[in-house]
């Protein structure tokens, strides 16, 4: 009698509970869970330097134009967190939503949603909220909220999510912009929603944004 000895291992292996299977741990989405890393490593030396360190590199304010770390902040600020809380509350909308996002649309197009939202948030603080510092990384949660509203985006339609999450998400930052008084920047959210949905709109056409 022939036996198979290569089917009867494999037999043997897969019977038991696939011993010889191992389980990975995959780093599904490079760009956001780099991107998360990166605001925990930042947050916790701001803890470290008591804020020291945030107020110096990753927090956006009006500062010299002749000075080079003004610039740098226009990019770096998202990564800074005013404490444990405004960091937990955006890494978990990132983990949530980001991978999903990142698998759909790829890193490239997650990490020009990341460099683009960073910038013009930036820039636009520097210009109309002069006496306001900016950190965090609320407007890329708010970018990726609208972005993934996209979906199911199709040709020559818009989609019904798309509408009711400008509706509820970028209306109600619009109304706490006017009518409340905090330290959350309203412009950020609104503004990072904006650039979701133009980004969403661009990427389902699958047109080029640079």
């Amino acid at each position: 009698m022939q036996v198979n000895t290569d089917d009867y291992t494999r037999s043997i292996n897969d019977g038991d509970g696939s011993m010889k299977r191992k389980i990975k741990i995959s780093y599904n989405a490079p760009v956001v869970l780099s991107f998360v890393l990166m605001c925990l490593v930042v947050t916790l030396l701001g803890i470290v330097t008591k804020g020291w360190i945030t107020e110096k590199l990753f927090m956006t304010y009006h500062s010299s134009l002749l000075h080079p770390l003004t610039y740098l902040r226009f990019f770096t600020h998202v990564l800074g967190h005013d404490g444990w809380s405004h960091f937990l509350g955006n890494a978990s909308y990132l983990l949530l939503l980001g991978p999903m996002l990142e698998e759909k649309y790829g890193s490239k197009s997650i990490f020009q949603v990341v460099i683009v939202t960073a910038f013009v948030t930036g820039v636009i603080n520097y210009i109309f909220f002069g006496n306001i510092a900016l950190c965090g990384a609320s407007g890329i949660v708010f970018a990726f909220i609208v972005l993934a509203s996209f979906t199911n985006f199709s040709e020559g339609e818009i989609p019904l999510s798309f509408i009711l999450v400008v509706g509820i998400f970028i209306g109600q930052q619009i109304y706490e912009g006017m009518m409340v008084q905090d330290s959350i920047s309203n412009m950020a959210h609104i503004v990072g929603g904006m650039i979701g949905a133009l980004l969403g709109y661009r990427f389902n056409k699958k047109t080029r944004f640079f």
